[in-house]
């Protein structure tokens, strides 16, 4: 079926549903940033394959609000699909729910699957709704019209153990208690897949990319009850969940089991699935927060940072191996943006202990490099030869560690000196986030215009956050730090990873982003306090021949020149031959 051929199907069933308006999220019932095949709503229903939007379908129109990474991919794929792309942030684009009123009557309907709506979304779409006499109701529409749906996945389910993990299960338990106990609750209910995965020191891949499983998590002062496909569990994670007296449950028995809770006090978190809510409303109350373990998963204790040490010196390998076989092939055999992503996972393949990639690699030749989370097809992508520029965003799961690393290099010598000056811009915003001290309590927002300021200061700017958190064998992107614009109220904490990762793009022209992990540390206390500085954790060169050098001070030069000898050291031991001699070129001093 077309797109239009979807939307034409699903406005019949709101139809016989007396339903006026229809908003499918990019979701889950567990909230995920990236969802199993078998939850692709939203880019079943549009035809958008980017990570973050949703669309919003009345009878006449209907529309597709992303955020700024997606534009240029969004107005590509939207294309003949009958839906509008309804560009977030900018000045002219409606909200989505004040769309919505306009498209319906008063006394109308607007139907959503409660089952994929976060409980914060529910309350806010039903004031707003019912401000205007319009009723918002859970009717899962597209349960009765994609068939088949794809199966649910029968991957396993392992161990991360302790020895990874820096803390055992008994551990992580006893300390989200003592936070229960805090806020003074009896029961916690866990949805999100990366907080059931880290307290309970299990992985899995029901996830492309994200070793997570599907499940939920009920923690209750006494007891600890994991609902999850039972099939999946290997001999060792049983016995992990039997040493520390986790009670395993199948995954459909978990609304059953919600309903015999009666009279307590449930500590969950707003961006949990509203149905869980509606189960348990009648007669329990509900003190809504953060995930107590979200924050402690954030904050990687010093096992967890040495593996990602650990990942990211073999990731540097890889990214090495595979930059020399790059510059050295391109132009002399055939080679696509996808094929050259391929070429890249089978380097980290090489590495001990690789698990799959982070995230399906960009890479963006020439104009592509633009769209920033570009994802080239397996068929039709650009074909790359020995000219102009391309952008190279990946990362790894390593059982020690997630990586996640973009360099964006010239394969041919026709680069303009407009792209060398803003490839020097956008490093030296990278080097300044990089050497920053600052107080305890400070903010992601308060450090991003330290990476912006060099494109700023001439009127340049790119179109997406400077930081988001990762995790430790765990999910590339992760809360509840970042470094952004946007006002996030989490201050950053010691043991924070972060990307580092400043841009600048020229749509359909080029496009340049550098990436480094940065992870946050104690640097010393003063009479003012203690004051943080980033570890930086990424070792893999920059390419020297874009570097415009008067334009970077002394001080960032050196803290450059002290970058590569760090890469020479994590590197060079593991090289041999040309390509060690190549590396140690690309890292001599500038």
């Amino acid at each position: 079926m077309t797109t239009s051929e979807k939307i034409a199907l699903l406005r019949e069933k709101m139809k016989q549903n007396n339903i006026d308006a229809f908003i499918v999220f990019s979701a889950d019932p567990h909230l995920s940033e990236y969802l199993p095949l078998e939850w692709q709503e939203r880019k079943w229903i549009s035809g958008f394959t980017g990570s973050a939007g949703f669309v919003a379908i009345s009878q006449n129109n209907a529309g597709l609000w992303t955020d700024g990474r997606y534009f240029m991919q969004a107005a590509e794929e939207l294309k003949n699909s009958g839906i509008e792309l309804m560009k977030m942030g900018e000045e002219k684009t409606p909200d989505y729910i004040d769309w919505i009123i306009s498209e319906i009557p008063s006394g109308g309907t607007v139907a959503v699957n409660a089952l994929a709506t976060s409980n914060a979304e529910w309350e806010l779409l039903s004031e707003k709704l019912n401000s205007k006499n319009i009723t918002l109701a859970d009717v899962p529409l597209l349960k009765e019209i994609w068939n088949p749906r794809p199966a649910p996945s029968k991957n396993p389910i392992f161990t991360h153990p302790v020895e990874r993990a820096g803390k055992s299960v008994t551990e992580k338990l006893a300390d989200i208690r003592q936070k229960m106990e805090d806020k003074d609750t009896d029961v916690h209910i866990v949805s999100s897949l990366d907080d059931v995965a880290w307290t309970l020191n299990l992985r899995g891949s029901d996830v492309n990319c994200n070793p997570v499983f599907l499940a939920y998590l009920i923690i209750t002062k006494n007891d600890a009850i994991l609902f999850t496909d039972l099939e999946k569990l290997n001999p060792e994670a049983r016995k992990q969940l039997d040493d520390a007296f986790v009670k395993m449950m199948p995954y459909e028995e978990f609304f059953n089991d919600l309903k015999t809770i009666k009279n307590e006090k449930i500590l969950i978190s707003p961006n949990s699935n509203q149905l869980i809510f509606e189960t348990l409303k009648s007669d329990n109350q509900f003190v809504k927060a953060a995930v107590p373990g979200n924050l402690m998963k954030a904050q990687k204790n010093e096992t967890e940072l040495e593996g990602c040490r650990i990942a990211m010196a073999k990731d540097g390998v890889a990214m090495v191996k595979f930059l020399y076989w790059l510059v050295h092939n391109v132009g002399k055999e055939p080679m696509t943006e996808y094929s050259i992503g391929e070429k890249l996972r089978n380097f980290r393949a090489e590495q001990k202990n690789f698990v799959g990639e982070s995230f399906t690699s960009i890479v963006g030749y020439k104009e592509n490099g633009a769209i920033i989370h570009y994802s080239a097809p397996k068929n039709g992508s650009k074909e790359v030869s020995a000219e102009a520029t391309i952008l190279i965003d990946s990362g790894g799961q390593y059982l020690e560690g997630t990586t996640d690393i973009t360099r964006t290099l010239a394969l041919g010598k026709d680069v303009s000196e407009e792209f060398k000056t803003n490839y020097t811009l956008v490093l030296q915003g990278m080097i300044r986030l990089s050497m920053v001290k600052f107080p305890k309590g400070t903010r992601g927002v308060q450090l991003d215009a330290f990476a912006r300021m060099p494109l700023w200061n001439v009127g340049k700017d790119y179109n997406h956050g400077t930081g988001h958190g990762v995790g430790s064998f765990m999910n590339v992107h992760e809360g509840p730090q970042n470094i952004r614009k946007e006002l996030n109220p989490q201050e950053l904490l010691p043991g924070m990873i972060c990307s580092n990762e400043p841009g600048f793009y020229l749509d359909y022209g080029y496009g340049i982003r550098l990436e480094n992990l940065i992870a946050v540390k104690e640097f010393r206390k003063t009479d003012f306090g203690w004051f943080y500085e980033f570890e930086t954790l990424t070792f893999c060169p920059f390419s020297k021949e874009l570097i415009v050098k008067n334009l970077l001070s002394e001080k960032e030069i050196r803290w450059l020149n002290d970058y590569h000898k760090k890469c020479e050291e994590k590197i060079a031991p593991h090289l041999e031959g040309d390509v060690k001699t190549w590396f140690l070129k690309q890292i001599e001093e500038i």
